[in-house]
């Protein structure tokens, strides 16, 4: 079974994250090619080959919200039908909407490949905001799909009057953890890219404010010099520079001690699809205090799992993380809670899901892992 998964890039980003972790999985089971539209060195660990367009995408598309991808990316849209077409590809992966829009012009061109568009982020998100500009290209990659993979049960729901074909399937844990958190250091852990809108980062400072004294946040991440400024900019405002240990971008053995060190981990974030962070952070038992979106809620239930707080509402967040903050024997409780989520989320179960989509059924698939 030979697939292809079509990224943007293969850069520091949830998607890629999440598509490298699987791709990678997939390996073992099938002949797995990556596909760059943009010639950037990997950022993650590929155990498939990759493979950059002829004639790359210029420029920096961490995300494409634009007008008229057909015209924009007409190359890299025929140059990818072309690699397909004579590659002999079964099935393709089509990640995130830019990616998903081409759908309809490679099933015109070879109509009898399988189309799956993975949606990454949560339905609003993309209608009203991502991909208004291209709602026209992106809604018709939708309905020419054979299947659209969604994260949460809110998404099954929106993304099914497109195409009928839609499956929720969790992203796999992206982390296997060496070992727990030790949940007695006063450090609280956020992962991120320094996105200060999308992940709520400045919400995350105006708390920082009202931690006890002897509790810090280590923020994992970076972004783009805008938003590495206006986050300087926001640690002066709230004066909370004794509060904050910023690490920059982590991976590997560092974003595991990164886990490890701290005794809970928060997500602020305004809007997300199904944030990998607090995957990985319920990986280390860490307890759970997130602001309610429709990626967190998915991930802890009604604070089934973790500590759901109310959407952009700093003194909820606050005073909900107080009280784990001060309670050792709550934080213990929560960690169990969060290692019994992540169970879902095991690479196994989720590649028994996939493998289905890409024309394949799951015979012998223990024997693989």
């Amino acid at each position: 079974m030979k697939t292809l998964i079509v990224l943007e890039n293969v850069v520091m980003d949830g998607v890629k994250r999440a598509a490298t972790v699987l791709g990678n999985a997939l390996t073992k089971y099938a002949d797995v090619t990556y596909y760059s539209l943009e010639n950037v060195t990997p950022y993650y660990e590929l155990k498939a080959k990759l493979v950059v367009a002829k004639r790359p995408a210029s420029g920096h598309i961490l995300n494409f919200f634009g007008e008229k991808p057909y015209e924009n990316y007409r190359d890299q849209i025929d140059d990818l039908s072309e690699f397909i077409e004579q590659g002999g590809f079964q099935s393709v992966i089509l990640a995130a909407g830019l990616t998903t829009s081409f759908g309809p012009l490679i099933k015109k061109r070879i109509p009898n490949v399988r189309i799956v568009a993975w949606m990454h982020n949560n339905y609003k998100t993309y209608l009203t905001q991502y991909y208004q500009r291209m709602e026209k290209e992106f809604v018709a990659g939708l309905k020419q799909a054979d299947a659209v993979v969604v994260l949460t049960d809110s998404d099954l729901k929106n993304y099914r009057q497109f195409n009928p074909n839609t499956v929720k399937i969790y992203n796999p844990l992206t982390l296997n953890p060496d070992k727990k958190a030790d949940l007695t250091s006063h450090t609280i852990a956020f992962t991120a890219r320094i996105a200060i809108p999308h992940k709520g980062i400045d919400l995350l400072l105006e708390a920082a404010q009202y931690l006890p004294d002897d509790w810090k946040i280590a923020i994992a991440g970076q972004g783009v010099p805008e938003q590495m400024a206006l986050f300087r900019q926001l640690v002066e405002k709230f004066d909370v520079a004794d509060k904050i240990i910023y690490r920059g971008a982590l991976k590997d053995k560092t974003l595991q001690e990164h886990y490890e060190t701290a005794s809970i981990f928060v997500s602020t974030s305004r809007w997300e699809g199904m944030p990998l962070v607090i995957g990985e952070a319920m990986g280390f038992g860490l307890p759970i205090v997130a602001m309610e979106n429709t990626g967190s809620a998915e991930f802890l239930g009604h604070n089934q799992y973790g500590v759901l707080t109310k959407p952009e509402d700093v003194m909820d967040f606050v005073k909900e993380l107080n009280k784990v903050t001060i309670s050792e024997p709550l934080r213990h409780i929560y960690s169990k809670k969060s290692l019994e989520r992540i169970q879902a989320f095991k690479i196994e179960t989720i590649i028994k899901q996939w493998l289905p989509l890409l024309g394949s059924n799951s015979a012998g698939l223990s024997k693989a892992f």
